[in-house]
C-alpha cells in the first residue's frame, strides 16, 4: 500500500466520528437532535451537524459524495409519513411543492402531498389526494396546471384548493393499467409497468410512457410469432401522443366521453419512465430523449441501458434487440422473416440508442437543467439511475449539442462502476467496445455505508424556481434538496464501515480459535512488521505491547479498513487482492513481486492469510446457489435486507434457522449487498435451497 492510501483510510475515519458523533447544534431550525452517543438517524441517514442551503431553505447535510461545489439536503423522510414517494413538481409561483407517493404496490394506497419545506419538521406535508392508484407522473401543464397520473388516467387538480378532490378533472381515463388485455385476447391481471409517466411539448400534445406487459415477452419455445402486446393502435411497450383540440388544452372528460383519440408515436420501447424535451421541441431538429430500462438478462454488465432519441413511426427494439444491435435469441425465428426480418441489424425501421448508459442503471428520471444556480449545468442533461445493482444509484450530467443531444464519443468510453467492484468499465457489447455518450456524475455512488447512509434510491426529480434540484428517494422515503456548497469538498466516504462493535465481535471470534491466533501472530511477525509498519502506517503498535496487544491492535486496524476483509470469503478482500497483485490496484507491500523469490515461505504466508479470513467467523462456508444474479436474504421478522450475487460466499451459522422454518442463518454479510434497515441483532436469512457447499 501506499503514503495516501493510509491518509485516505485516516481521513475515511475521521469523517465518520464526524457523522457517528454529531456536536451541539447550534441552528435549530435544522430540526437535529443535540450531541448524544449515537447519531440521529432519519431514513437510514447519519444526521451531522452540517447544514445544505442558506436561511429557511438550510436543511440537514447528508454524507453522498458530489461533485465539487454541491451538497445535498434532507428536506423530509420516513419520520414526516413518506412512504414510497415518487415524483416531486413545485406548484406555479409558490414555494410549495406536490409529492406522488405511491404507498407501495398495494394499488390504492396513493397519496397526492403538499409539500412546505418552510414549515416545521413534522408538519411539512398535508394530504391532498388519497386512495389513488400508482401515482406516478407529476407535471405542470402548458396552461400552468398541475397534471398527475394513475395506472390508467391523467387528471388536473388543484393543490391549493381548500377541497383538492372537488378539482379533479380527467383528460384521459382508459389507458392500459395494471390488469390488461393483450390484442391477442389474454387477460393479464399484474401489468409488469403500469405507471405512467408523461411529458407536454409546447403545442399542448401530451406523450404518455405506456410500459410493456412484462420483462421480455417470452412465451413457450419455439417463439414463431412477434409479440403480440407490442403490436396494434394501442401498442404496449411504446409513447403514445395525445393531440388536444385547438387552444392546446384537453377538455375535462364528462361521464360517458371517449377519452381524446391517440397514435402510437414510437413502439420498442420496453418502459419510458424519463422522459425529456428540448424548450424547442417539436420545432424541426430538436431532442425528445428517453431513458430506456432495459430487460433484465441475468448478466450483471449486460445489457447496457439507453438513451434513445425519438422519432415518429420508429422502432426502438424490444424485445427483439437490445444493447446497439444484439438480437435477442428467443426471437431468432421472429427476426428471418415479415416486417422484422434483420431488425437489429438491417431494417429501416429500426433506430438503434443515440447512446448506451450503465447497465441495470434503471433511469427513472431525465430532465435539461435551467436554472440560475447552478450555471455550469445550464442547458445540460441530468438522469437519475435508480438500480441497485452497481452501476445505479447515482445522478448523470451529459453534455449536450445546441439541439439538446448527448454527444457520444469514440470507443472506448469508460464509466466509473463502484468502488466495490470494478473501479471503471467500458461500454461494451457482444461484439466489442463501443461509442457513447461521456457523462459526469453530480452524486456519485450512493452506496450504502454502514452507520452513516443508505443506498440511493433516486426517483423523481425536479428543477425549482430558485435553480435548486429536488428529488425524491423511494427505498429511502426521502425528498433532499441539492445546493451549492460552501468550504472543502468533502472526502468521500469507504465502500463499508464497520461498527466498533462488529469489530470487537469479530476479534473476540478470532480470540477463541486457538489456530486462529496463531495465525493472526504469524501474519501480524511475518508480514506486517516485517514489510508493512515501516513504510507508511504504526497499525497501532508501539513500544511495550505485548505479543497479545500486538495482535489485538493488528487486528483491529485490519477488521476497521473498507474492503480489507470480508469474513469467510478471502477472495472478496482487498487484502487479498493487494498482497497477490490481483486487479488494477498495486501490489502490496512494494516490491512484493519479488517477495516470493527471495523470501522462503512467502507464499505460505500469504495463504495464511486467506485462511485467517476463511475461518474468521465460526460457522461453515456456503455459496449463493448459481441462478439469478442476485438472491434476496431476509430479517428474521422477513424483513428485505439486500441482494448477494450468485457465486458470493456466506459463512452459515444455523444451516437449518431455530426460528425461520426454511431458512438458513448465516453471518453479516458484505456492507455492499446489505442495502435494508435490517440490524445485525435480527440475524439475516436466505432460503435454504439458495446455498450449496463451497467446494
Amino acid at each position: 500500500m501506499n503514503q495516501l492510501t493510509f491518509a485516505r483510510v485516516r481521513r475515511h475515519l475521521r469523517l465518520l466520528a464526524a457523522i457517528v458523533f454529531p456536536a451541539v447544534l447550534a441552528a435549530a431550525p435544522l430540526g437535529l437532535a443535540p450531541a448524544s452517543s449515537e447519531p440521529v438517524r432519519k431514513s437510514g441517514y447519519a444526521i451531522g451537524t452540517e447544514a445544505c442551503g442558506s436561511g429557511e431553505l438550510a436543511f440537514p447535510r447528508i454524507q453522498i459524495d458530489m461533485k465539487a461545489g454541491f451538497c445535498a439536503g434532507l428536506v423530509a423522510s420516513e419520520e414526516d409519513r413518506l412512504k414510497f414517494p415518487r415524483a416531486i413538481v413545485q406548484v406555479p409561483g409558490r414555494d410549495l411543492f406536490v409529492v406522488a407517493d405511491m404507498g407501495g404496490w398495494g394499488h390504492t394506497d396513493g397519496r397526492l402531498l403538499l409539500l412546505d419545506p418552510r414549515a416545521p419538521q413534522g408538519q411539512r406535508f398535508k394530504d391532498l389526494l388519497t386512495g389513488i392508484e400508482y401515482p406516478f407522473g407529476l407535471v405542470v401543464g402548458p396552461d400552468k396546471k398541475l397534471y398527475a397520473s394513475t395506472a390508467e388516467t391523467i387528471f388536473r387538480f388543484d393543490p391549493l384548493a381548500d377541497n383538492p378532490r372537488s378539482t379533479v378533472e380527467t383528460i384521459i381515463r382508459h389507458m392500459p393499467g395494471r390488469r390488461i388485455t393483450l390484442p391477442d385476447g389474454k387477460r393479464v391481471d399484474e401489468s409488469a409497468h403500469p405507471l405512467k409517466q408523461f411529458v407536454f411539448d409546447r403545442d399542448g400534445r401530451l406523450f404518455v410512457n405506456v410500459g410493456s406487459h412484462s420483462d421480455d415477452c417470452i412465451t413457450p419455445a419455439p417463439i414463431t410469432k412477434a409479440c403480440a402486446a407490442a403490436e396494434g393502435a394501442s401498442a404496449l411497450a411504446s409513447i403514445w401522443l395525445f393531440t388536444p383540440p385547438a387552444g392546446g388544452v384537453f377538455p375535462a372528460l364528462k361521464p360517458g366521453d371517449p377519452d381524446p383519440p391517440h397514435t402510437v408515436y414510437a413502439r420498442g420501447l420496453r418502459n419510458s419512465m424519463a422522459l425529456a424535451l428540448h424548450p424547442n421541441f417539436p420545432d424541426a431538429g430538436y431532442a425528445f430523449l428517453q431513458g430506456e430500462n432495459a430487460r433484465d438478462l441475468p448478466d450483471i454488465f449486460k445489457p447496457n441501458e439507453e438513451i434513445n432519441a425519438i422519432e415518429q413511426g420508429r422502432h426502438y427494439g424490444w424485445p427483439y434487440c437490445y444493447d446497439l444491435s444484439t438480437a435477442s435469441p428467443e426471437f431468432r425465428l421472429v427476426l428471418q422473416s415479415g416486417i422484422y426480418k434483420s431488425l437489429c441489424s438491417a431494417n429501416a425501421l429500426y433506430k438503434p440508442p443515440l447512446s448506451l448508459m450503465p447497465p441495470h442503471g434503471a433511469p427513472l428520471a431525465m430532465l435539461y437543467y435551467h436554472g440560475a444556480k447552478f450555471p455550469e449545468l445550464e442547458g445540460k442533461l441530468l438522469v437519475g439511475l435508480h438500480g441497485y445493482r452497481p452501476t445505479g444509484s447515482r445522478l448523470l450530467v451529459y453534455d449536450v449539442d445546441e439541439h439538446g443531444f448527448p454527444k457520444p464519443s469514440a470507443a472506448p468510453v469508460r464509466y466509473h462502476v463502484s468502488c466495490a467492484a470494478d473501479p471503471t468499465r467500458s461500454f461494451q457489447t457482444d461484439a466489442g467496445e463501443v461509442a457513447a455518450a461521456p457523462f459526469e456524475e453530480l452524486i456519485a455512488g450512493w452506496h450504502r455505508v454502514n452507520g452513516a447512509r443508505p443506498q440511493g434510491a433516486p426517483v423523481g426529480m425536479t428543477v425549482a424556481e430558485d435553480g435548486a434540484i429536488w428529488l425524491v428517494e423511494d427505498k429511502n422515503q426521502t425528498v433532499i434538496r441539492i445546493d451549492r456548497a460552501a468550504g472543502e469538498r468533502p472526502q468521500p466516504l469507504p465502500c463499508d464501515t464497520r461498527s466498533q462493535a462488529m469489530i470487537d465481535q469479530l476479534a473476540a471470534f478470532v480470540a477463541r480459535d486457538a489456530q486462529n491466533g496463531v495465525r493472526l501472530t504469524t501474519l501480524r511477525k511475518g508480514l506486517v512488521e516485517k514489510h508493512c509498519v515501516g513504510c507508511h502506517s504504526d497499525f497501532g503498535l508501539n513500544a511495550g505491547q505485548s505479543d497479545a496487544e500486538k495482535d489485538r491492535v493488528v487486528l483491529h486496524f485490519m477488521l476497521a479498513q473498507d474492503g480489507w476483509i470480508y469474513p469467510g470469503d478471502p477472495d472478496a478482500g482487498r487484502l487479498r487482492t493487494r498482497l497477490r497483485g490481483l486487479g488494477a490496484e498495486k501490489l502490496m507491500p512494494p516490491g512484493g513481486e519479488s517477495l516470493p523469490k527471495t523470501e522462503p515461505g512467502y507464499l505460505r504466508l500469504l495463504d495464511t492469510a486467506d485462511l485467517f479470513v476463511a475461518k474468521m467467523v465460526p460457522g461453515t462456508r456456503m455459496r449463493i446457489k448459481p441462478g439469478p444474479p442476485q438472491r434476496k436474504f431476509f430479517s428474521k421478522a422477513n424483513k428485505e435486507c439486500g441482494e448477494i450475487p450468485a457465486g458470493k460466499v456466506v459463512v452459515v451459522t444455523q444451516r437449518s434457522a431455530v426460528d425461520k422454518p426454511g431458512f438458513s442463518r448465516f453471518f453479516r454479510p458484505a456492507d455492499p449487498y446489505l442495502n435494508g434497515e435490517c440490524t445485525d441483532g435480527d440475524g439475516y436469512y436466505i432460503r435454504q435451497e439458495l446455498l450449496v457447499p463451497v467446494q
